[in-house]
Formats: structure tokens, C-alpha cells, sequence
């Protein structure tokens, strides 16, 4: 890992963290236990949940340091906008994406690309593919990339290596009856992400 990306970690926060019936608000699970073959038999729920709001906490880690924050996440098939609070982001900052342009606002200002993956190019000289943790999140892999992944004992993800990241589901809760991903370890050469999600709410496409 470069020094450059050791030293920026709290714009890589914001990039490890952006990327039909649909499950409502919750913070608890449901129900109590997961059963075999429910994966499969919500599988399509899952890809059709495509405007939700996350809200949650990440933390990171190196071998040089530690931090983490709270995040709020609001993702439809349009539009994004993924807040981290806390010493991370250097108290406040905000990626936003729409129609092919990105934001990013920070204490140091606002900056704009085509891509997420663009706009990390263009401010710290490497990217990640953000584009792709919309569907990590929810458990899938992204489209268009190859990808190796694993199962649980019940059928649920349990592990997947795509782009070079390597993501672990440690834990579901239940939402309105459609399990979704709580907590979930993600590592990339010598850093480790960790996102623990505290509450699922579905959005209309128009929130």
C-alpha cells in the first residue's frame, strides 16, 4: 500500500462506501433464525431493492492506524449521496452522484468527476471500484466483473473476491421478511473495512 493511500483515509471512507417488493425501516431482526434455501427463494427481492437508505457505522483499519464514523446512505437507480460523520471524514463529508457527474465535499472543498472511480483518480491518484458497493452491500456481486464467491451452511453468502477486495457477511437481520447483509468485513491489501448497518429503509425512488 502507498503512502499516499495510508494517508488518506478519510477520502477512502467515502470511496469503500459508494455503489417489486422491497423491505421496510427496521433495526432488529424479525425473525429469529435464517433457515436453508431463503436466499434463493428471495433472490429476486434483493436485486429488485434498489432505492434504500442505510444507516450504520464503518471503521478502517491499517497497520499505521485505526478510525471510524457514522455513515448515511440514501441509493436509487438515479441518484446517491453517502454522508460520514465523525473523525474520519474531518467531521463532515459527502459524495454525491447523478446522471454520469460526481461530488465530493470535504473540509478542503468541493471537487466533481464523471465517475466515482474518476473523481478518486482526480484527487488521490488511484481509484476503487465504488461503483460495484451498491450490490456488496446487499449481498451480490457486481455486474460485468468477474468474481469468486461462497456459501453458508444455509445458503447464504458467506464470502466474495471481486476487483480485488475480499468480502465477508458475518451477520443478517430480517426486514419485513427479506434477510439482508448487517454486518459485513471487507479487506484490501493491508486495509480492512468494516460496515455494521444499524437500520434498512426502503425509499421511493423519488426520496
Amino acid at each position: 500500500m502507498t503512502s499516499t493511500l495510508r494517508l488518506s483515509i478519510g477520502a477512502l471512507c467515502l470511496a469503500v462506501l459508494a455503489g417489486c417488493a422491497t423491505p421496510g425501516t427496521t433495526t432488529t431482526s424479525q425473525s429469529t433464525e435464517r433457515s436453508t434455501g431463503q436466499w434463493q427463494e428471495q433472490l429476486n427481492e434483493v436485486e429488485e431493492f434498489s432505492s434504500w437508505s442505510l444507516i450504520g457505522k464503518v471503521g478502517l483499519r491499517t497497520p499505521e492506524d485505526s478510525t471510524s464514523a457514522n455513515l448515511d446512505w440514501r441509493q436509487t437507480p438515479y441518484q446517491y449521496r453517502l454522508l460520514v460523520t465523525g473523525p474520519m471524514g474531518a467531521g463532515r463529508s459527502t459524495l454525491e452522484g447523478r446522471a454520469g457527474r460526481v461530488s465530493l465535499t470535504t473540509s478542503e472543498g468541493r471537487f466533481e468527476a464523471d465517475s466515482p472511480e474518476a473523481l478518486m483518480e482526480q484527487e488521490l491518484g488511484w481509484s476503487l471500484p465504488v461503483s460495484s458497493l451498491s450490490d456488496w452491500v446487499r449481498g451480490l456481486p457486481a455486474e460485468g466483473e468477474p468474481h469468486e464467491s461462497s456459501e453458508d451452511s444455509l445458503g447464504f453468502p458467506a464470502t466474495l473476491s471481486q476487483a480485488g477486495w475480499e468480502i465477508e457477511y458475518r451477520s443478517w437481520q430480517n426486514v419485513d421478511g427479506v434477510w439482508l447483509p448487517q454486518k459485513l468485513v471487507m479487506n484490501y491489501d493491508d486495509l480492512r473495512a468494516t460496515l455494521v448497518v444499524n437500520q434498512w429503509q426502503a425509499l421511493n425512488d423519488e426520496q
